[in-house]
This record gives C-alpha cells, structure tokens and sequence, in this order.
C-alpha cells in the first residue's frame, strides 16, 4: 500500500507540475507576483495530494514570522521548501546554483527573486548572496536560508555551513529558526516514498540581531537541533498494517 500510494503521488506531483509550468509559462514576461502567485497555487497542489493520496497532513506550530526576518530552517525533503514559502509571505529562498539549470524550476525561481549560491564560491559567492539578500531585506521581504546547505536524514550529525552567520551579520535583523521533521515521512531513494502521518514544522522564537558569530551559530545550531530531535521522537504516524 505504501509503493502504490508513492506511485500514485508521483504521477499527481508530475501532473500538477506539468500544469503550472506550461501554463504559466507567460508569466515570464510580466510581474514577479504573477509567478509567485503560480509557484504558491503549484505548492497548494502539491500538499492537497500529499493529503488526499499519501495520506500526510502538516501542522505548523508557532507564529510564522512575516517581513524583514532571517529564517533559517533544518531541511530533510522537499515538502520544507512548499510549506516554508506557503506560511512565509514574500519569501526569498537562498538555493544552490545547480538548480537554476533546471528548466521551468530555475526559470520561475529567478523570476520571483530567489538568490542562487555556488557552494563551492567562497568568499564571493557569500558577498553575492548578502548583496541581493540586504536587497530583499530592504524592501521588506524574508530572507530563508538551510543552513546546512542540502538535506539531512533524520538523526544524522549537523553540519551548518558559515553562509547564515555571514547574513546574520551583514543583515542585522532577528534570525528564527524552523525545526521540522519531514524525513520520517519522505523516505527511500529521494524521498520518493511518502509515508502517512503527520509531518510537523515548528517556528522557534527569534534570536535577536548583535550577538558575535561563534554565540549565534552556537544558539542556532542548539535551537534547531534540540527542537528537531524532540519532533522525531515523537512523531505522528498514521500506519496500517499494509502500509510497511
């Protein structure tokens, strides 16, 4: 039941992208908010068939943050990036470089402002990123960053990258930390099996701007981490017995 309800979200996850990306295809031409208003329908899309099909619901616990903030957020699946953008207003994402290659993804991410990073950049690529980030900031928008930089499994050892402490610095606005723990329930090569249950994102309380950066890389680091380890200890699951 598990493999048949995996494969039946993913031939909706197909449609539903097919949908938004040749539909909105002109959308290229006009206003950002034209995209961004196709990109929130695809992600409203996508959680109606994670509900419906795969069985998983998401609770969001805590006040999401709205303009001029920094959030950074643990990050195991894909269904972080839906659900952050969807609770976060005006959002801009902080994505790896490789995905501005991917077509229709990386053509509509550019157009609703999201800043790309080449990882392997250095110092450049951080003063590219705090640039069109303080830009952001600047015009009220919310800056959301993994600091880790790609997806962990549940339980596996943190390795936050110095990217955030660099924008914590350089943007001096309150940072709030997101623990989730969407990697019980996206599972298997990519994730591709989504297990029923309830995924849970937590918004912690905001760590304020000043604080020198060995402290506030300590603060994030043991925020995010302590609240993530208490969401996968107890997690939500809806299994039946042919789920396994």
């Amino acid at each position: 039941m598990l493999l048949f309800r995996s494969c039946a979200y993913f031939f909706w996850f197909a449609l539903v992208t097919a949908f938004i990306a040749i539909g909105f295809l002109p959308s290229l031409l006009l206003p950002g908010s034209v995209m961004r208003f196709g990109a929130r329908l695809w992600c409203r899309g996508q959680l109606f068939g994670l509900r419906v099909i795969a069985g998983q619901d998401v609770v969001v616990q805590g006040m999401p943050p709205q303009g001029g903030r920094l959030i950074a957020a643990k990050h195991m699946s894909m269904l972080d990036t839906l659900v952050l953008f969807l609770q976060l207003r005006d959002v801009v994402i902080v994505l790896k470089r490789e995905l501005a290659f991917v077509p229709f993804y990386g053509w509509y991410a550019w157009k609703v402002g999201f800043i790309f990073i080449d990882r392997e950049g250095g110092a450049s690529a951080l003063r590219h990123m705090t640039v069109r980030a303080r830009k952001a900031i600047e015009t009220g928008r919310s800056i959301l960053i993994f600091p880790e930089g790609t997806r962990k499994k549940p339980g596996a050892s943190p390795d936050y990258k110095p990217g955030v402490a660099a924008l914590y610095r350089q943007l001096n606005v309150p940072c709030v930390p997101v623990a989730l723990n969407s990697g019980l329930f996206w599972t298997g090569p990519m994730g591709f099996l989504k297990r029923p249950g309830t995924v849970k994102v937590a918004f912690l309380p905001a760590i304020p701007p000043g604080m020198q950066r060995r402290d506030f890389e300590s603060a994030l680091e043991q925020e995010i981490e302590t609240a993530t380890g208490q969401l996968l200890a107890n997690p939500a699951w809806n299994l039946s017995s042919d789920d396994d």
